[in-house]
This record gives structure tokens, sequence and C-alpha cells, in this order.
């Protein structure tokens, strides 16, 4: 079959991979219909490389059932899935408490076991979430981006008439902004230094679009709560500018919740810090989409809201590729070469 396979920073390859074959009773095999560049990948690609050379990449996938291991008896060939990318190692002290996310050895498909970016992927049968027929397998690619969205915001107990501040509007921050508002956000504040994302950001749901360029973020957000703060701050951007921006934002006793992922060293001044202390914030950090029952209630929420026509990814979509334009494709986005929002691979295109 063919596959990407990322051998160094900016070295990825599309070649003939050996196909998955099942080694365990409790394996299926998916045939790839969509798959989509994740903001990590691009990190990955463009600085820090693969954890192994020439492993096959890729996480945020849906396709169709081709093979199922003896023991797999919820699955059949033709079933439509998306699939959890997480893989846990179930013996830790965390696994044995069910804090799956917490996992000692937790690691994704694409980083130490081959990945999505191919015509086909093994996963355990477990990580597997049915698709009901309305729900087409581009918007399902992108269930797991969204429920790491959600997984987040349960983290933070947001409530109904809650206001909501989230800084970046890149996948994961246009989808923070739609389940703000589906759990009942008063005002939702999308900050951002692009323009053309915020607009975006308004169009699926945000209420205020604040650019950030140049100013103190806090300063526009204050004014605009008649000087009270949000009552939860979203860190979606993974800037290390905006990771410590963000302690500026809440009210006192709000809440800050990081989703991002910042590669640098954080540099926290005193006026952010401070806000920590004097404010007593709450702080979250957010990491993956699973709990327990795994693959955890993030991902038939998810899918529910999709079905439902109130999770919204069909205008975050930009490029629809086929996988062999991979290599330049992520060349193109690391040199800024276009505009870049969702991207979705095509490995039978």
């Amino acid at each position: 079959m063919k596959a990407l396979n990322l051998y160094g920073p900016r070295d990825l390859r599309y070649e003939e991979t050996a196909k998955p074959v099942l080694e365990d009773s409790k394996e299926v095999i998916i045939k790839v219909k969509v798959v989509g560049i994740c903001g990590s990948d691009i990190h990955r690609y463009a600085k820090l490389g693969p954890y192994i050379a020439g492993m096959t990449w890729g996480h945020e996938f849906s396709g169709e059932i081709v093979a199922v291991g003896s023991e797999v008896d919820s699955l059949r060939p033709g079933d439509r899935v998306t699939a959890c990318p997480a893989l846990y190692c179930g013996h830790c002290e965390s696994c044995r408490k069910g804090e799956f996310a917490r996992c000692e050895k937790l690691t994704v498909i694409g980083a130490r076991h081959p990945g999505a970016f191919a015509e086909y992927v093994k996963v355990p049968a477990e990580n597997c979430v049915k698709l009901p027929d309305s729900v087409p397998y581009d918007a399902a690619s992108m269930i797991e981006p969204t429920s790491v969205a959600i997984h987040g915001l349960y983290k933070t107990g947001i409530e109904a008439g809650d206001d909501v501040a989230v800084i970046g509007c890149g996948t994961i921050g246009l989808l923070t902004i739609q389940w703000a508002k589906i759990f009942g956000a008063r005002h939702v504040y999308a900050l951002d230094i692009d323009d053309a994302k915020l607009e975006l950001a308004k169009q699926l749901g945000a209420d205020f679009g604040v650019n950030t360029k140049d100013i103190e973020p806090h300063e526009k957000i204050f004014e605009m709560t008649g000087n009270r703060g949000v009552d939860i701050a979203v860190e979606s951007a993974g800037s290390t500018i905006t990771s410590a921006q963000v302690f500026s934002l809440p009210r006192k006793g709000g809440k800050v919740v990081f989703m991002g992922i910042p590669y640098g060293d954080v540099m926290v001044k005193r006026f952010y810090f401070e806000r920590i202390v004097r404010n007593e914030l709450s702080v979250y950090g957010s990491w993956n989409a699973i709990s327990a029952p795994f693959p955890g209630k993030e991902w038939q929420t998810t899918v529910h809201f999709l079905q439902e026509g109130k999770i919204k990814v069909e205008p975050m979509i930009t490029h629809r590729l086929s996988l062999a334009e991979g290599p330049a494709t992520f060349e193109k986005i690391i040199n800024r070469q276009g505009n870049f929002g969702k991207v979705l691979f095509y490995p039978e295109k």
C-alpha cells in the first residue's frame, strides 16, 4: 500500500509500505477514507521529526472496516467508523483508575505504531466508534479534534451563562467556540491575530472577534466585560506568548484551560503570574480526548452533535488532496504558501 512516512524534520516520503496484518484477536483493519493534518503534525514535520524514523504518520481519520480479529464481535467488515488514536498501557496507576489520558505510556498511532496517512491502518477494536450514515467521512475524520476540544471544556465544569474567551482560532479553537455555545455560554470572545480566522470564528458561533496583534488582550476583554473578565479562558493557540497572556483574561475565581502545546519555553512575566495568585484562578491542563469507559463520552457526544448539525466542520476545511500530495503540502504549510485551514487527504484519490 501507499503511505506517508516521516524520516526526519522536513523529510516526509510518499512510498510503498507494508499493509497491516492482524496479529491480535482484538484488532481490526480499517481502509482509510479520509485523514486530516493535525496541528501537532505540522510541528513534528517542521521541527521535531518522528519518534521512529520511517514511521507511517497521521491520527485523525475515518474509514471502513475490512478485517476483524477472531474475538471482535462488535464490528464487522463494511462498518463505517472513526477511531480514537490513543493507545494506553492498562497497567499503570492512572489506567487502573480509569484516567487513561494520564497513562504513563500513553501514545497515539503515528508515533510508535503505524498511523493513518495510509491506505489501511490497524487499531484495537475498542478504539473504534461507529458512524451513523448521516455523518460523512469528511466530518468523521474530524471527530478526534472535536473530542479533544470537549475534553478540555469538561474539565472546567462550564455552565450555561458563562463568558468564555478562546485564544487561537485554529481547528481546536474553532471547535471549542462551538462547544462553548452548545454548553450555553452567554458570550464567547474569539482572540487571534488573523482577521480571516476571526471572521470564521464568528461564523461558527463566536459573539465577538478580537484581533490581539499589538495589544494586550486583557485590556480589550476587560473593557468588553465591564471590567469583570471572563469565567473561562481557553488557550488553544499553542503559542509561548498567549500561554502567558491567558492568565490575564479571567475574572476573580475564574478558570484557565490549556489545550494548545507551546513548542518553546513559556516565560510568564510578573503581571500575568500574579493573576493566578491574586485572582485565585483554577488552571487546568487538558491532554488528548479520552476518559472512562474508554474511549470516553467525548466521542459519542461528538458524533451526536455532528449528526444534529450543531457542530459544523465543513467551513473549516480548505483543502481536499490526494495522499501523494502530502510532502509538497506540508512544505507549503510551513512556508506559508497559501491559506491553509483544515487539510484532508484521500488515500483513494
